[in-house]
């Protein structure tokens, strides 16, 4: 995959050095060419309450994302994309979760410097049907289980062959296969690999159906390699395959009242994909997943309640994993529950916001964490708090105030963290 990837964007470079001759022999190799970026600079703050009193971290980082994207050979139906994200601190005052960083005082933010391509892949489509071949993102229905992490400053892609095909109204089906994982991460500890990747053999289907406007089912199967370096209670280098069920909607109660719902079960088990070298035949996972959701939306006035279990370990049970997905969307801003405790978590919150053109959304979210197995019981609470706007007069341009407070309890340690982003996105028409 990784030659195949530079052979795309070597592709897409020469095609582009070469487009200028090319149409004037009357053959089009690039057409409708767009052009799109993001410049995203922030200031992290963390403040651990913990036994080794570290500094805090006082992280100033940007992100620079440049791509563009092309028709090839005069067609509509092949296309090609190449993106190219780069990350740099302003300052040194926080971890970076490298070794020998020469800042291991300070609290840790997972933004190492680096430079990478982020995307590069190639487009075929016929009819409602498209295969994609190459480095891509993959966000998958709520991101739950399959995400770019993209809320840190270098997203976590995929080096990948998916097919997407919406050819019966309503239906919508997704399958990739995914042989390189690109992390957040600059250094891998597990793998050795220098650029944070991980070469996996993983099969992620993802079926819905939309029945009406207040139902729309989806069902899935995540069949993570085994020897990814996914963690599990059984090995550090552990897959599972997790399929489950969700059923989501939108409900107009009237012109003013809007309400929406998920309701989903997730079961997890042994890795059916496994990459060469290693063998799974010592695992024996089980694990469960259960998330209820309910919001409501009264003239941009939100109300929300969220109850979201995942099992732990108990008996001949395993603790339920996500290891590819956008963590930090679920269960705290402050991400204390990056990897599922053994006792597991069980999730129970509730929001309360207000959201409008001009006035842009402020959100507040109450989380009260407990352990779904053993005497563990309490893990604490978290509030959160986001106000996020468009900044007048700058099309494109957005800003971030958002804040989370972890108080713990028989878990972890109190720990704070705040923001504040400016974001802008540019593109071509």
């Amino acid at each position: 995959m990784r030659k195949m990837i530079k052979m795309s964007m070597a592709a897409v470079m020469m095609m582009g050095v070469s487009a200028v001759s090319a149409q004037a022999e009357g053959t089009d190799i690039l057409t409708n060419i767009k052009a799109n970026g993001q410049v995203r600079a922030r200031y992290e703050m963390v403040d651990a309450k913990d036994a080794g009193n570290l500094n805090n971290a006082n992280a100033f980082t940007n992100r620079l994302t440049l791509g563009v994207g092309a028709d090839l050979l005069g067609t509509n139906w092949l296309s090609a994309y190449a993106e190219m994200t780069d990350v740099r601190a302003l300052n040194d005052n926080y971890n970076d979760m490298n070794a020998n960083n020469g800042a291991e005082l300070h609290d840790n933010v997972a933004d190492s410097e680096q430079t990478r391509v982020t995307q590069a892949y190639v487009d075929m489509k016929m009819g409602k049907t498209k295969l994609r071949i190459g480095r891509q993102g993959l966000n998958v229905d709520n991101m739950r289980f399959v995400g770019t992490v993209d809320w840190r400053q270098m997203p976590q892609t995929f080096d990948a062959y998916t097919l997407t095909d919406n050819t019966i109204e309503n239906l919508n089906l997704f399958a990739s296969y995914v042989t390189q994982i690109n992390r957040v991460f600059n250094q891998d500890v597990l793998t050795g690999a220098t650029d944070g990747s991980r070469g996996t053999r993983t099969l992620l289907l993802n079926a819905s159906y939309k029945v009406m406007p207040e139902l729309k089912v989806t069902v899935y199967d995540y069949m993570i390699g085994y020897g990814t370096g996914a963690f599990t209670t059984t090995n550090a280098l552990g897959g599972s395959d997790t399929y489950g069920i969700a059923l989501t909607g939108d409900v107009a109660v009237s012109d003013a009242l809007k309400l929406n719902y998920r309701a989903e079960y997730a079961k997890q088990t042994d890795a059916t994909m496994e990459n060469s070298g290693y063998n799974n035949s010592d695992s024996n996972l089980d694990a469960d997943y259960m998330n209820f959701e309910l919001g409501a939306n009264m003239s941009g006035f939100l109300v929300g309640a969220q109850y979201e279990v995942l099992s732990g370990a108990e008996g001949s049970d395993t603790t339920f994993q996500t290891p590819l997905a956008t963590l930090h969307a679920h269960n705290g801003w402050a991400d204390m529950f990056l990897s599922t405790p053994a006792g597991g978590l069980e999730d129970l919150s509730f929001s309360l916001g207000y959201t409008s053109k001009d006035l842009g959304l402020l959100k507040a979210i109450y989380h009260d964490y407990q352990a779904d197995t053993g005497a563990v019981g309490d893990y604490g609470t978290e509030l959160d708090v986001i106000y996020t706007r468009a900044i007048p007069g700058v099309n494109g341009l957005t800003g971030m105030l958002k804040y989370a407070d972890y108080s713990a309890d028989n878990f972890s340690v109190d720990t704070e963290k705040f923001w504040a982003m400016l974001d802008y996105k540019f593109a071509t028409k």
